[in-house]
């Protein structure tokens, strides 16, 4: 018992500052990446003449901007209000609480850079497709071509932009610190306490029906990324399907309840439909292929 009391310190205390310190370093370094890339660049940039690069930009620019949807969906409102194409938009929407920088990372720091590598081929694979699907079924008639108010990702900063940085960079960890010291906590009273044997025989499942359980659980539950990470990083190491796990993250972070609620002011209940079919699908096919894979 002391044997597993001193492993879970010693595991929390290592993850906890380890994951501490990367989300300051990369939300800095996006800070400095938002400073210079403006909304009116994103919209300009997807207004290009290629159409298919259009839509991986819009991906990219998903993966580079904001960490939540209380920011990406009043960036999409803004893009599409300024007649940004909507195919590449939506790439950007569903590449944004999927790929961000700290998640990306945070995967290769717990899980290692081949499963952080895949997963950033195969979202943003997904991502561009749903884009060029979305526009292909005219989805863009769903919206409702509503503002929604808020200081926005790109507000306009003053003074030096290291300061600026340095402050988005505590801006952004301060209100997730909860989420990630339990998420952490979790993590390492698994590694300490849960028997992998315990694990192994009741959630190491790898076929189509735990991937498919796991992503539509995923979207109820909304365990933040900061917070599913650590824990997955966990149930993987005692024995839980890589696929699974990738499932849970990606139905929980790709269609939360909040990100629901925000669209719903968007768009129209088709959208809605559409949007969460969507992430079930890129959640299901993940998960597969990371099982044939991984």
């Amino acid at each position: 018992m002391l044997d597993s009391i001193l492993e879970f310190i010693k595991t929390f205390l290592i993850l906890f500052f380890e994951l501490l310190v990367l989300f300051i370093i990369i939300s800095f370094v996006v800070s400095l990446i938002q400073q210079v890339v403006s909304e009116e660049k994103i919209r300009r940039v997807l207004n290009g003449p290629n159409k298919g690069i259009n839509y991986v930009l819009g991906t990219l620019f998903g993966a580079i901007t904001p960490f939540c949807s209380c920011s990406t969906i009043p960036i999409l409102a803004s893009l599409l209000n300024a007649k940004a194409p909507f195919g590449p938009s939506m790439s950007f929407l569903i590449a944004s609480p999927l790929m961000n920088p700290v998640m990306i990372f945070t995967l290769w720091i717990l899980l290692g850079w081949q499963v952080a590598g895949v997963y950033f081929l195969i979202v943003s694979l997904f991502s561009m497709l749903v884009g060029v699907i979305f526009s292909r079924l005219n989805l863009e008639e769903a919206y409702k071509g509503v503002t929604i108010k808020g200081e926005g990702f790109f507000a306009d900063k003053q003074g030096s932009k290291v300061k600026q940085a340095l402050n988005d960079a505590w801006s952004f960890l301060y209100p997730l610190l909860p989420y990630l010291f339990i998420g952490v906590f979790i993590g390492a009273f698994i590694y300490g306490f849960v028997p992998e044997a315990f694990v192994t025989r009741y959630a190491s499942g790898d076929g189509i029906i735990s991937i498919v359980i796991a992503s539509v659980i995923g979207i109820p539950m909304y365990i933040r990324p900061e917070t599913m990470l650590p824990i997955a990083d966990a149930l993987v190491t005692k024995g839980m399907a890589m696929g699974t796990v990738i499932a849970l993250i990606i139905g929980g972070a790709g269609a939360s309840i909040p990100e629901l609620a925000l669209l719903s002011k968007l768009f129209k209940k088709k959208f809605l439909v559409a949007f969460i079919s969507a992430i079930l699908t890129v959640a299901i096919g993940a998960g597969l292929i990371f099982n044939l894979i991984i």
